[in-house]
């Protein structure tokens, strides 16, 4: 990848703001993991008036369900799951102060209006690296709905995580970019 920078995590506002689609990043710092049945349960304690899990002002969920951790490691295969599945969820949660999530796949207009109107940003890991990207995740602590196994909760420390920004806060796709830069002009 050329022209790398590191971020940390959780992400200031003076990061957000210096994001475009298009960026590569190595984050290092605290991430947490969900999928959509974790999604689905802090957007009803959200809609309960109820405290969240964790303070996600200014977090990064990565949405990802990993494989147990062979012997010696902090944790198994790390993909990125499809993001679509956590569009009716991500709204509400960018709302209320998600600053970053990551995954794989393209993401529905209400997520994108959202990314925009509250500053906060889509990255995309490589799907099929679930291996490799799990050597840069140094801790993994559950922190809530273990009953969801893989799905669970986990707190993550990452070093030097990889990923690519596709929506940034000023309403720019990388995925739309990419595709215009081939469409056949008639």
């Amino acid at each position: 990848m050329e022209n790398i920078r590191e971020i940390s995590a959780p992400m200031s506002d003076d990061i957000l703001t210096s994001l475009k689609a298009g960026d590569n990043l190595l984050i290092t710092g605290t991430i947490y993991t969900g999928r959509d049945a974790a999604h689905k349960r802090l957007v009803d304690l959200i809609n309960d008036g109820k405290a969240l899990p964790f303070d996600i002002k200014g977090q990064i969920i990565y949405f990802v369900g990993p494989t147990p951790p062979k012997p010696g490691k902090v944790i198994g295969s790390a993909g990125p799951t499809t993001s679509y599945r956590m569009d009716a969820y991500s709204p509400i949660l960018i709302e209320k102060g998600l600053k970053g999530m990551i995954g794989k796949g393209s993401r529905s207009s209400e997520v994108k209006d959202a990314i925009k109107n509250f500053k906060a940003v889509y990255f995309a890991a490589v799907g099929g690296a679930g291996a490799l990207i799990s050597e840069c995740i140094k801790t993994s602590e559950v922190i809530a709905y273990e009953d969801l196994g893989p799905e669970a909760i986990r707190k993550l420390t990452v070093e030097k995580f990889p990923v690519v920004v596709i929506n940034d806060i000023f309403g720019n796709d990388l995925y739309e970019i990419g595709r215009k830069k081939f469409e056949i002009r008639g």
